[in-house]
C-alpha cells in the first residue's frame, strides 16, 4: 500500500511540480518554501532513496537524471542549514551509498562544502541560516537573544561524519566535533540542554528544554552518532544517556489517565504538552535500550512503548484518527489538542516512526496495527486528486486542507510505513542508521574506513 502512496504522491509531483521543491496537490502547483533559499527540488532529493528502496526504478532513473542536469547550488540565496542538511545532504548521502552512483557523492560534497561557512562564528556552533553565495550566516530574528537553536546545530553530525568519510577532508566532522566540545564544556541546569545557544559568547539563552520542536534531533543524533560509529564513538553515548536521564528525571511526567508524555521546561517550570515531533522519542528509547547502562534495558523499551501508546492515544482521539500538532495533559484533557493552532496534521512521520522502531525491536502485533490505522486516516482525509494534503483541524468532520504535500511526507511517512510492513533484513539496524529526515546512512566500522580510503 505504501508503494502506491508513493506512486501517487510521486507521479503528481511529477506531473505538477516537477523541479521545484514541493507540491500543491489542491491547486496542482509549485509550493516553494523560504527555508531551501532558491535551492531546487527538494522533493526529488528527499525521495531519491525512498524510490531506490521501493524499487522504483524508473522513477529513480528521472529523479538521478534531474539531479545529474539541475541540482544547482551556485544561487544567490540564504537557507536554512539544518533543512537544507537533513534533507539534501542526507538525501544526497543516502542516495550514494545505495545506488554507488558517483554524482550523488559529488554533489553531496559540493554541497557540504557551501555549508561551511556557517561556522564562522566565535564559538564555531553554526548560524541557522546562511547566504550560500556570500557566506554570510545569521540567526533566526526570533530566537532568544540572537542565539542558534540546539536541534539545528545539534543535527549535523551523522552527514558531516559521512561528508569527510567520503571526501577524506576532515573538516567536516572537525566542524561537528567541536560543537560537542562547546556543549561539554558548559553547565548544563539539572543535567538538561536549553534549546538556545549563543554562538558568540557561548552561553545559554532562555532555558527552555524540550524535547520536540527545538531540541529534539539533537538528542537523537547522540544516540545515533555512537551507533553509527558501531559503538566506538564513547562521548556521543555517554551525553546520549545522560541526557536521557535528566530527561526522566525532569520532563516525563504520567498523566492522572495513566498517559505517559513529555513535558517541556520553561525555566524550573512544566509546561503539560507534547508535539507530534516529540513523538519519535518512543522510537529514540527503544533504540537506545541495548546499550543502556546498569541492565535499565527493559525499562528503555517500556519507556518507547508508553511513549508509543501515547501518541497513538493522541490519534485515537480525534475525529481524523490523525494526530495534532500538540496535544496538552491539563485542564481535565488528556492527549487532545486544545488550541486551534495546534489542531492541524501536516503528514508528519513521528509517529509512524516510533511504531516501525517499536515493530522491529519488540515485534509486538499492535504497532502494525496502529501503523495501519494511520495508513487508513491518510487515505480517507489526506488523499487527494492531485497528490496528499495536510489537514488544518483533525477534530473537525470534515477536511479543511492546507494544500502541501511536504518533502518529508516521501522521505519519512511513506518510507517509514513501508519499513513497518516490510522483512526486518530491509535495511537492518546494524548495518543502517537512519537520519532525522529517515534517509539510511551505513554503520562506519573501523576496518572498512581504512578500505573505503585506499579506493579513493
Amino acid at each position: 500500500v505504501s508503494l502506491q502512496m508513493m506512486k501517487h504522491a510521486w507521479d503528481n509531483y511529477k506531473r505538477y511540480a516537477w523541479g521545484l521543491n514541493e507540491l500543491k496537490p489542491i491547486s496542482k502547483q509549485g509550493h516553494s518554501s523560504n527555508l531551501f533559499g532558491n535551492i531546487q527540488g527538494a522533493t526529488i532529493v528527499d525521495a531519491l532513496d525512498t524510490l531506490y528502496i521501493m524499487e522504483m526504478k524508473e522513477e529513480f532513473k528521472e529523479a538521478k537524471e534531474w539531479v545529474e542536469k539541475n541540482l544547482d547550488f551556485n544561487v544567490n540565496a540564504e537557507i536554512s542549514v539544518f533543512e537544507v542538511n537533513i534533507r539534501f545532504v542526507g538525501g544526497l548521502l543516502s542516495a550514494y551509498y545505495l545506488s554507488g552512483e558517483e554524482i550523488f557523492r559529488k554533489k553531496a560534497v559540493e554541497l557540504g562544502e557551501k555549508l561551511l561557512p556557517a561556522f564562522n562564528t566565535p564559538t564555531g556552533i553554526p548560524w541557522a541560516l546562511l547566504n550560500i553565495k556570500s557566506g554570510i550566516g545569521r540567526n533566526w530574528p526570533w530566537a532568544s537573544g540572537g542565539s542558534s537553536i540546539l536541534a539545528e546545530f545539534g543535527t549535523l553530525h551523522l552527514e558531516f561524519v559521512h561528508l569527510s568519510h567520503l571526501s577524506g577532508n576532515p573538516v567536516f566532522a572537525e566542524k561537528v566535533m567541536n560543537i560537542r566540545k562547546v556543549l561539554n564544556r558548559l553547565d548544563k541546569p539539572e543535567g538538561l540542554y536549553p534549546n538556545y545557544l549563543n554562538p558568540s559568547s557561548g552561553q545559554w539563552g532562555q532555558h527552555h528544554v524540550s524535547i520536540g520542536g527545538l531540541g529534539d534531533s539533537f538528542y537523537e543524533y547522540l544516540l545515533k552518532a555512537w551507533l553509527m560509529s558501531d559503538k566506538t564513538d564513547e562521548e556521543g553515548k555517554k551525553m546520549y544517556y545522560d541526557a536521557v536521564q535528566a530527561i526522566e528525571t525532569h520532563l516525563i511526567r504520567k498523566s492522572s489517565g495513566g498517559l505517559m508524555y513529555i513535558a517541556e521546561w520553561k525555566g524550573g517550570l512544566l509546561e503539560h504538552k507534547m508535539g507530534h515531533l516529540t513523538c519519535f522519542a518512543g522510537g529514540m528509547f527503544a533504540l537506545g535500550a541495548d546499550g543502556a547502562p546498569n541492565d535499565k534495558t527493559g525499562h528503555h523499551i517500556e519507556l518507547g512503548a508508553e511513549i508509543a501508546r501515547t501518541c497513538h492515544e493522541s490519534y485515537d482521539r480525534t475525529s481524523m484518527k490523525l494526530g495534532p500538532e500538540a496535544f496538552r495533559f491539563d485542564g481535565g484533557v488528556e492527549a487532545i489538542a486544545t488550541r486551534q493552532n495546534e489542531k492541524y496534521y501536516i503528514l508528519r512521520p513521528e509517529v509512524i516512526e516510533t511504531y516501525m522502531y517499536m515493530w522491529r525491536l519488540t515485534h509486538d502485533p499492535k504497532y502494525r496495527q496502529w501503523g495501519w490505522e494511520a495508513v487508513e486516516a491518510l487515505e480517507k482525509h489526506c488523499r487527494v486528486d492531485g497528490g496528499y494534503s495536510g489537514i488544518r483541524d483533525v477534530y473537525n468532520n470534515h477536511e479543511s486542507h492546507d494544500d502541501v504535500q511536504q518533502s518529508f511526507f516521501l522521505s519519512e511517512t511513506l518510507k517509514y510505513l513501508y519499513l513497518l510492513f516490510s522483512e526486518d533484513d530491509l535495511l537492518p539496524f546494524e548495518h543502517w542508521v537512519f537520519n532525522t529526515e529517515a534517509h539510511p546512512l551505513p554503520v562506519l566500522h573501523e576496518d572498512n574506513g581504512n578500505k573505503e580510503e585506499n579506493q579513493k
